[in-house]
């Protein structure tokens, strides 16, 4: 009795090309999913630090302030303007403060493994004399452990090691948009935090467009021109430095 074959056609051409076509077009897909996901991850990763990187340095802020050799009320600088937190130790003391103690961690370990650092500006709040109410601003960056050189409000040079608060000057405003000096515009771009010379508040960069920056919300500050502090990228370009801005008031 001849034995009954059975008939195996198995994929024809079209319907593998098909199947092919469509992994191909979800592998597309999912490798362009990777690298938004690594982003948001690095970002959430870097925010969080940032919150513990800020608490240490309100701590630092509040005792710093109150050490006796060099001790900081609130009477020693302007109101209503603010004022680099560095600067103002430096001056009082006489001598410049260590800059290892605006880099994260302070744990006793090498200075190339610390990837943070952080900067502060300060905004007396009341005129009484007596008024120990300051309002602090601090700005947590990355720091590169490379010959990296960034804007110094003390020198107005790109000669600081570190990223720090920098002020930029504005010649006027309309609504939510600010014209900035020429000479500066660059240091300020798309997303960058700024803070108002006069009045302490935050605004975001929406969109920087030549010397006009458009922001998150329309400017509460003095008629006129006027100052912003940000923390500009390196003299020799590359991404923002600057990771978060935290504000307390805190009492000196």
């Amino acid at each position: 009795m001849q034995a009954m074959s059975r008939k195996n056609p198995g994929f024809s051409l079209t319907e593998v090309l098909l199947a092919v076509g469509t992994l191909a077009v979800g592998m597309v897909f999912v490798a362009g999913v990777f690298p938004a996901a690594i982003l948001l991850n690095t970002q959430a990763a870097e925010r969080t630090i940032a919150a513990t990187v800020a608490d240490e340095a309100f701590a630092k802020v509040r005792i710093i302030a109150a050490n006796p050799n060099w001790r900081i009320r609130a009477g020693d600088f302007a109101v209503n303007q603010l004022d680099d937190f560095e600067l103002l130790v430096n001056t009082i003391r006489g001598a410049p403060i260590d800059p290892d103690e605006f880099i994260y961690p302070s744990a006793d370990i090498p200075r190339t493994s610390r990837q943070y650092c952080w900067s502060a500006l300060c905004r007396w709040l009341d005129p009484d004399p007596a008024s120990r109410s300051v309002q602090v601003t601090v700005f947590v960056s990355r720091r590169s452990n490379g010959p990296r050189a960034y804007w110094n409000a003390a020198t107005m040079a790109a000669d600081a090691v570190r990223p720090m608060p920098f002020r930029v000057p504005f010649t006027s405003f309309a609504g939510n948009e600010l014209d900035l000096d020429a000479s500066y515009n660059t240091l300020i771009n798309d997303g960058y935090i700024i803070a108002d010379h006069a009045s302490g508040r935050l605004y975001r960069v929406l969109e920087r467009v030549g010397t006009t920056i458009r922001l998150d919300n329309d400017w509460q500050g003095g008629i006129g021109g006027g100052y912003v502090w940000v923390v500009p990228p390196p003299d020799d370009g590359g991404r923002a430095p600057c990771i978060a801005v935290y504000q307390r008031v805190v009492e000196f």
